[in-house]
């Protein structure tokens, strides 16, 4: 029986199991990252411990890490059948070095970065990442840490907020918006993830399917929780905890973030660099990977079917290829 095979087997790793979160493209992370028994992995985005409970099945251990607290307690309780092949840290995976627990244990023989926000967090009104239902303006990831959404969407300039909405939003009404949300806050300061949808959808009106207040959303949540800035540390300083041989899998749910993994896994898979200006290429010192997604791999139609939210989720990988021993002249 092949390790997908057998990793469909557990209910603990099926998705249906849990309604907390599905995880997206597990059979592709199975099949990339080949879990088996005595190999060790790193999951630096445990949330509902969906991917985790598919490479446990699989005999593999895992070491889970996630800075939600109720996402830690969750997946747990859920794979405390593995024993203590599965662990729990509390951690940003940017920071996933620093952890003695992880430092101890590498090096992993695949890592994976799961960038989504896990459907109980978006389901649940209190931690304030969607408009869908009315909460409190709060969108962190680690609610015990960080200031909350209110206080940026309160306190920042029209300038700063105008900013923040065009580069991690990609919102074309940036300004407009901005300039709405100073002039009310005047009025009301925002409390309310409804509060502020609402002043979105007055100022842009609404047209078609995707709620206008999509982008801006999406431009705080980064900001808050620092997630583009997370990503940039994590590539850097995962790599280094995998052996060679070791595969490392993101997957990513906006194109800031997808070309962000993009470009770091090209120059890290190129041998030669070569410019017009140079009269021959020249050795790469930032090769180390062998890519091994020249595309992005996507959700097929039947798992968006199942999970809408799996539609936006590319997943990219690369191999850690051996340290190259430098030859005398």
């Amino acid at each position: 029986m092949s390790n997908l095979d057998s990793a469909k087997k557990h209910p603990a790793a099926n998705p249906d199991a849990s309604r907390w979160h599905e995880p997206v493209l597990c059979d592709e992370v199975v099949a990339l990252l080949r879990p088996a028994p005595g190999l060790l992995f790193l999951d630096g985005t445990l949330g509902g411990g969906g991917h985790s409970a598919a490479l446990l099945q699989a005999g593999a251990r895992v070491v889970g890490l996630d800075r939600d607290r109720e996402s830690l307690d969750h997946a747990a309780s859920r794979l405390a059948v593995f024993g203590d092949r599965f662990r729990v840290v509390p951690a940003n995976f940017a920071d996933a070095a620093d952890v003695a627990e992880v430092r101890t244990a590498a090096p992993f023989d695949g890592a994976l970065l799961d960038l989504g926000v896990s459907s109980h967090q978006l389901d649940t009104p209190e931690r304030g990442f969607s408009f869908r239902h009315d909460g409190p303006l709060d969108m962190r990831m680690d609610p015990a840490s960080g200031e909350p959404a209110a206080l940026l969407v309160n306190t920042a300039s029209e300038a700063e907020l105008t900013g923040l909405f065009r580069e991690y939003g990609e919102e074309p009404q940036a300004r407009r918006v901005a300039r709405a949300i100073v002039a009310e806050r005047e009025r009301l300061p925002f409390t309310r993830t409804g509060q502020l949808a609402a002043l979105i959808e007055k100022v842009l009106g609404r047209r078609g399917r995707v709620h206008p207040a999509t982008r801006v959303f999406q431009a705080l949540r980064i900001a808050v929780n620092d997630e583009l800035g997370s990503l940039r540390r994590a590539l850097v300083t995962i790599p280094p905890l995998l052996r060679a041989g070791a595969r490392f899998v993101v997957i990513t749910f906006h194109s800031l973030e997808d070309r962000m993994v993009k470009a770091f896994f090209r120059t890290g898979s190129e041998q030669w660099l070569d410019r017009p200006e140079w009269p021959a290429p020249r050795p790469n010192p930032e090769w180390r990977f062998r890519d091994l997604t020249r595309k992005p791999l996507s959700a097929a139609g039947p798992e968006t079917d199942r999970n809408p939210r799996a539609r936006s989720a590319h997943l990219r990988a690369v191999e850690i290829l051996p340290l190259r021993q430098e030859v005398a002249a």
